[in-house]
């Protein structure tokens, strides 16, 4: 029953705290004024991806939790977590499109070496982090883009 309330935490925590700072940071005016570039995707797409992502970060989370606490998997689970809740106050609360891009970086980078550590001990969570990978290096060309064009 302690498995399941601490994955039912992980998922609170998660997919509570990115649709908290995805509300609160929500793209407005000073994002639609932005040029963009072509492989933009609608609007919708965001939150159907994220809240797909924030599913598997979460139990991924609660996996190594649940089996090494302490262990350098679970620090770097946190830290990427850190830096993808960092994101969106950066890009869309203070508009620093070029320091985001730093920060999407380093969550790139962090979520490279979740994998690489993960995988000798817990490879389902690392496997489970291979879609984020994903969306993250798009959420990265996009992030540059953007730069680049305003």
């Amino acid at each position: 029953m302690n498995r399941w309330l601490t994955l039912i935490g992980f998922l609170v925590v998660v997919i509570g705290g990115g649709l908290t700072i995805g509300y609160v940071t929500a793209p407005g005016e000073w994002y639609a004024g932005l040029a963009k570039p072509w492989f933009t995707p609608p609007g919708w797409v965001f939150g159907a991806v994220w809240t797909l992502l924030y599913v598997l970060i979460a139990v991924a989370g609660w996996r190594i939790f649940v089996s090494a606490p302490r262990s350098w998997s679970m620090g770097l689970w946190w830290v990427q977590l850190g830096l993808n809740f960092l994101w969106s106050p950066v890009f869309f609360a203070a508009h620093r499109v070029e320091l985001a891009l730093v920060v999407i970086l380093l969550l790139m980078s962090t979520i490279l070496a979740f994998i690489a550590v993960a995988w000798r001990y817990h490879r389902e969570a690392a496997w489970m982090f291979l879609p984020y990978t994903a969306w993250v290096a798009f959420a990265s060309v996009l992030n540059g883009s953007i730069w680049v064009l305003n």
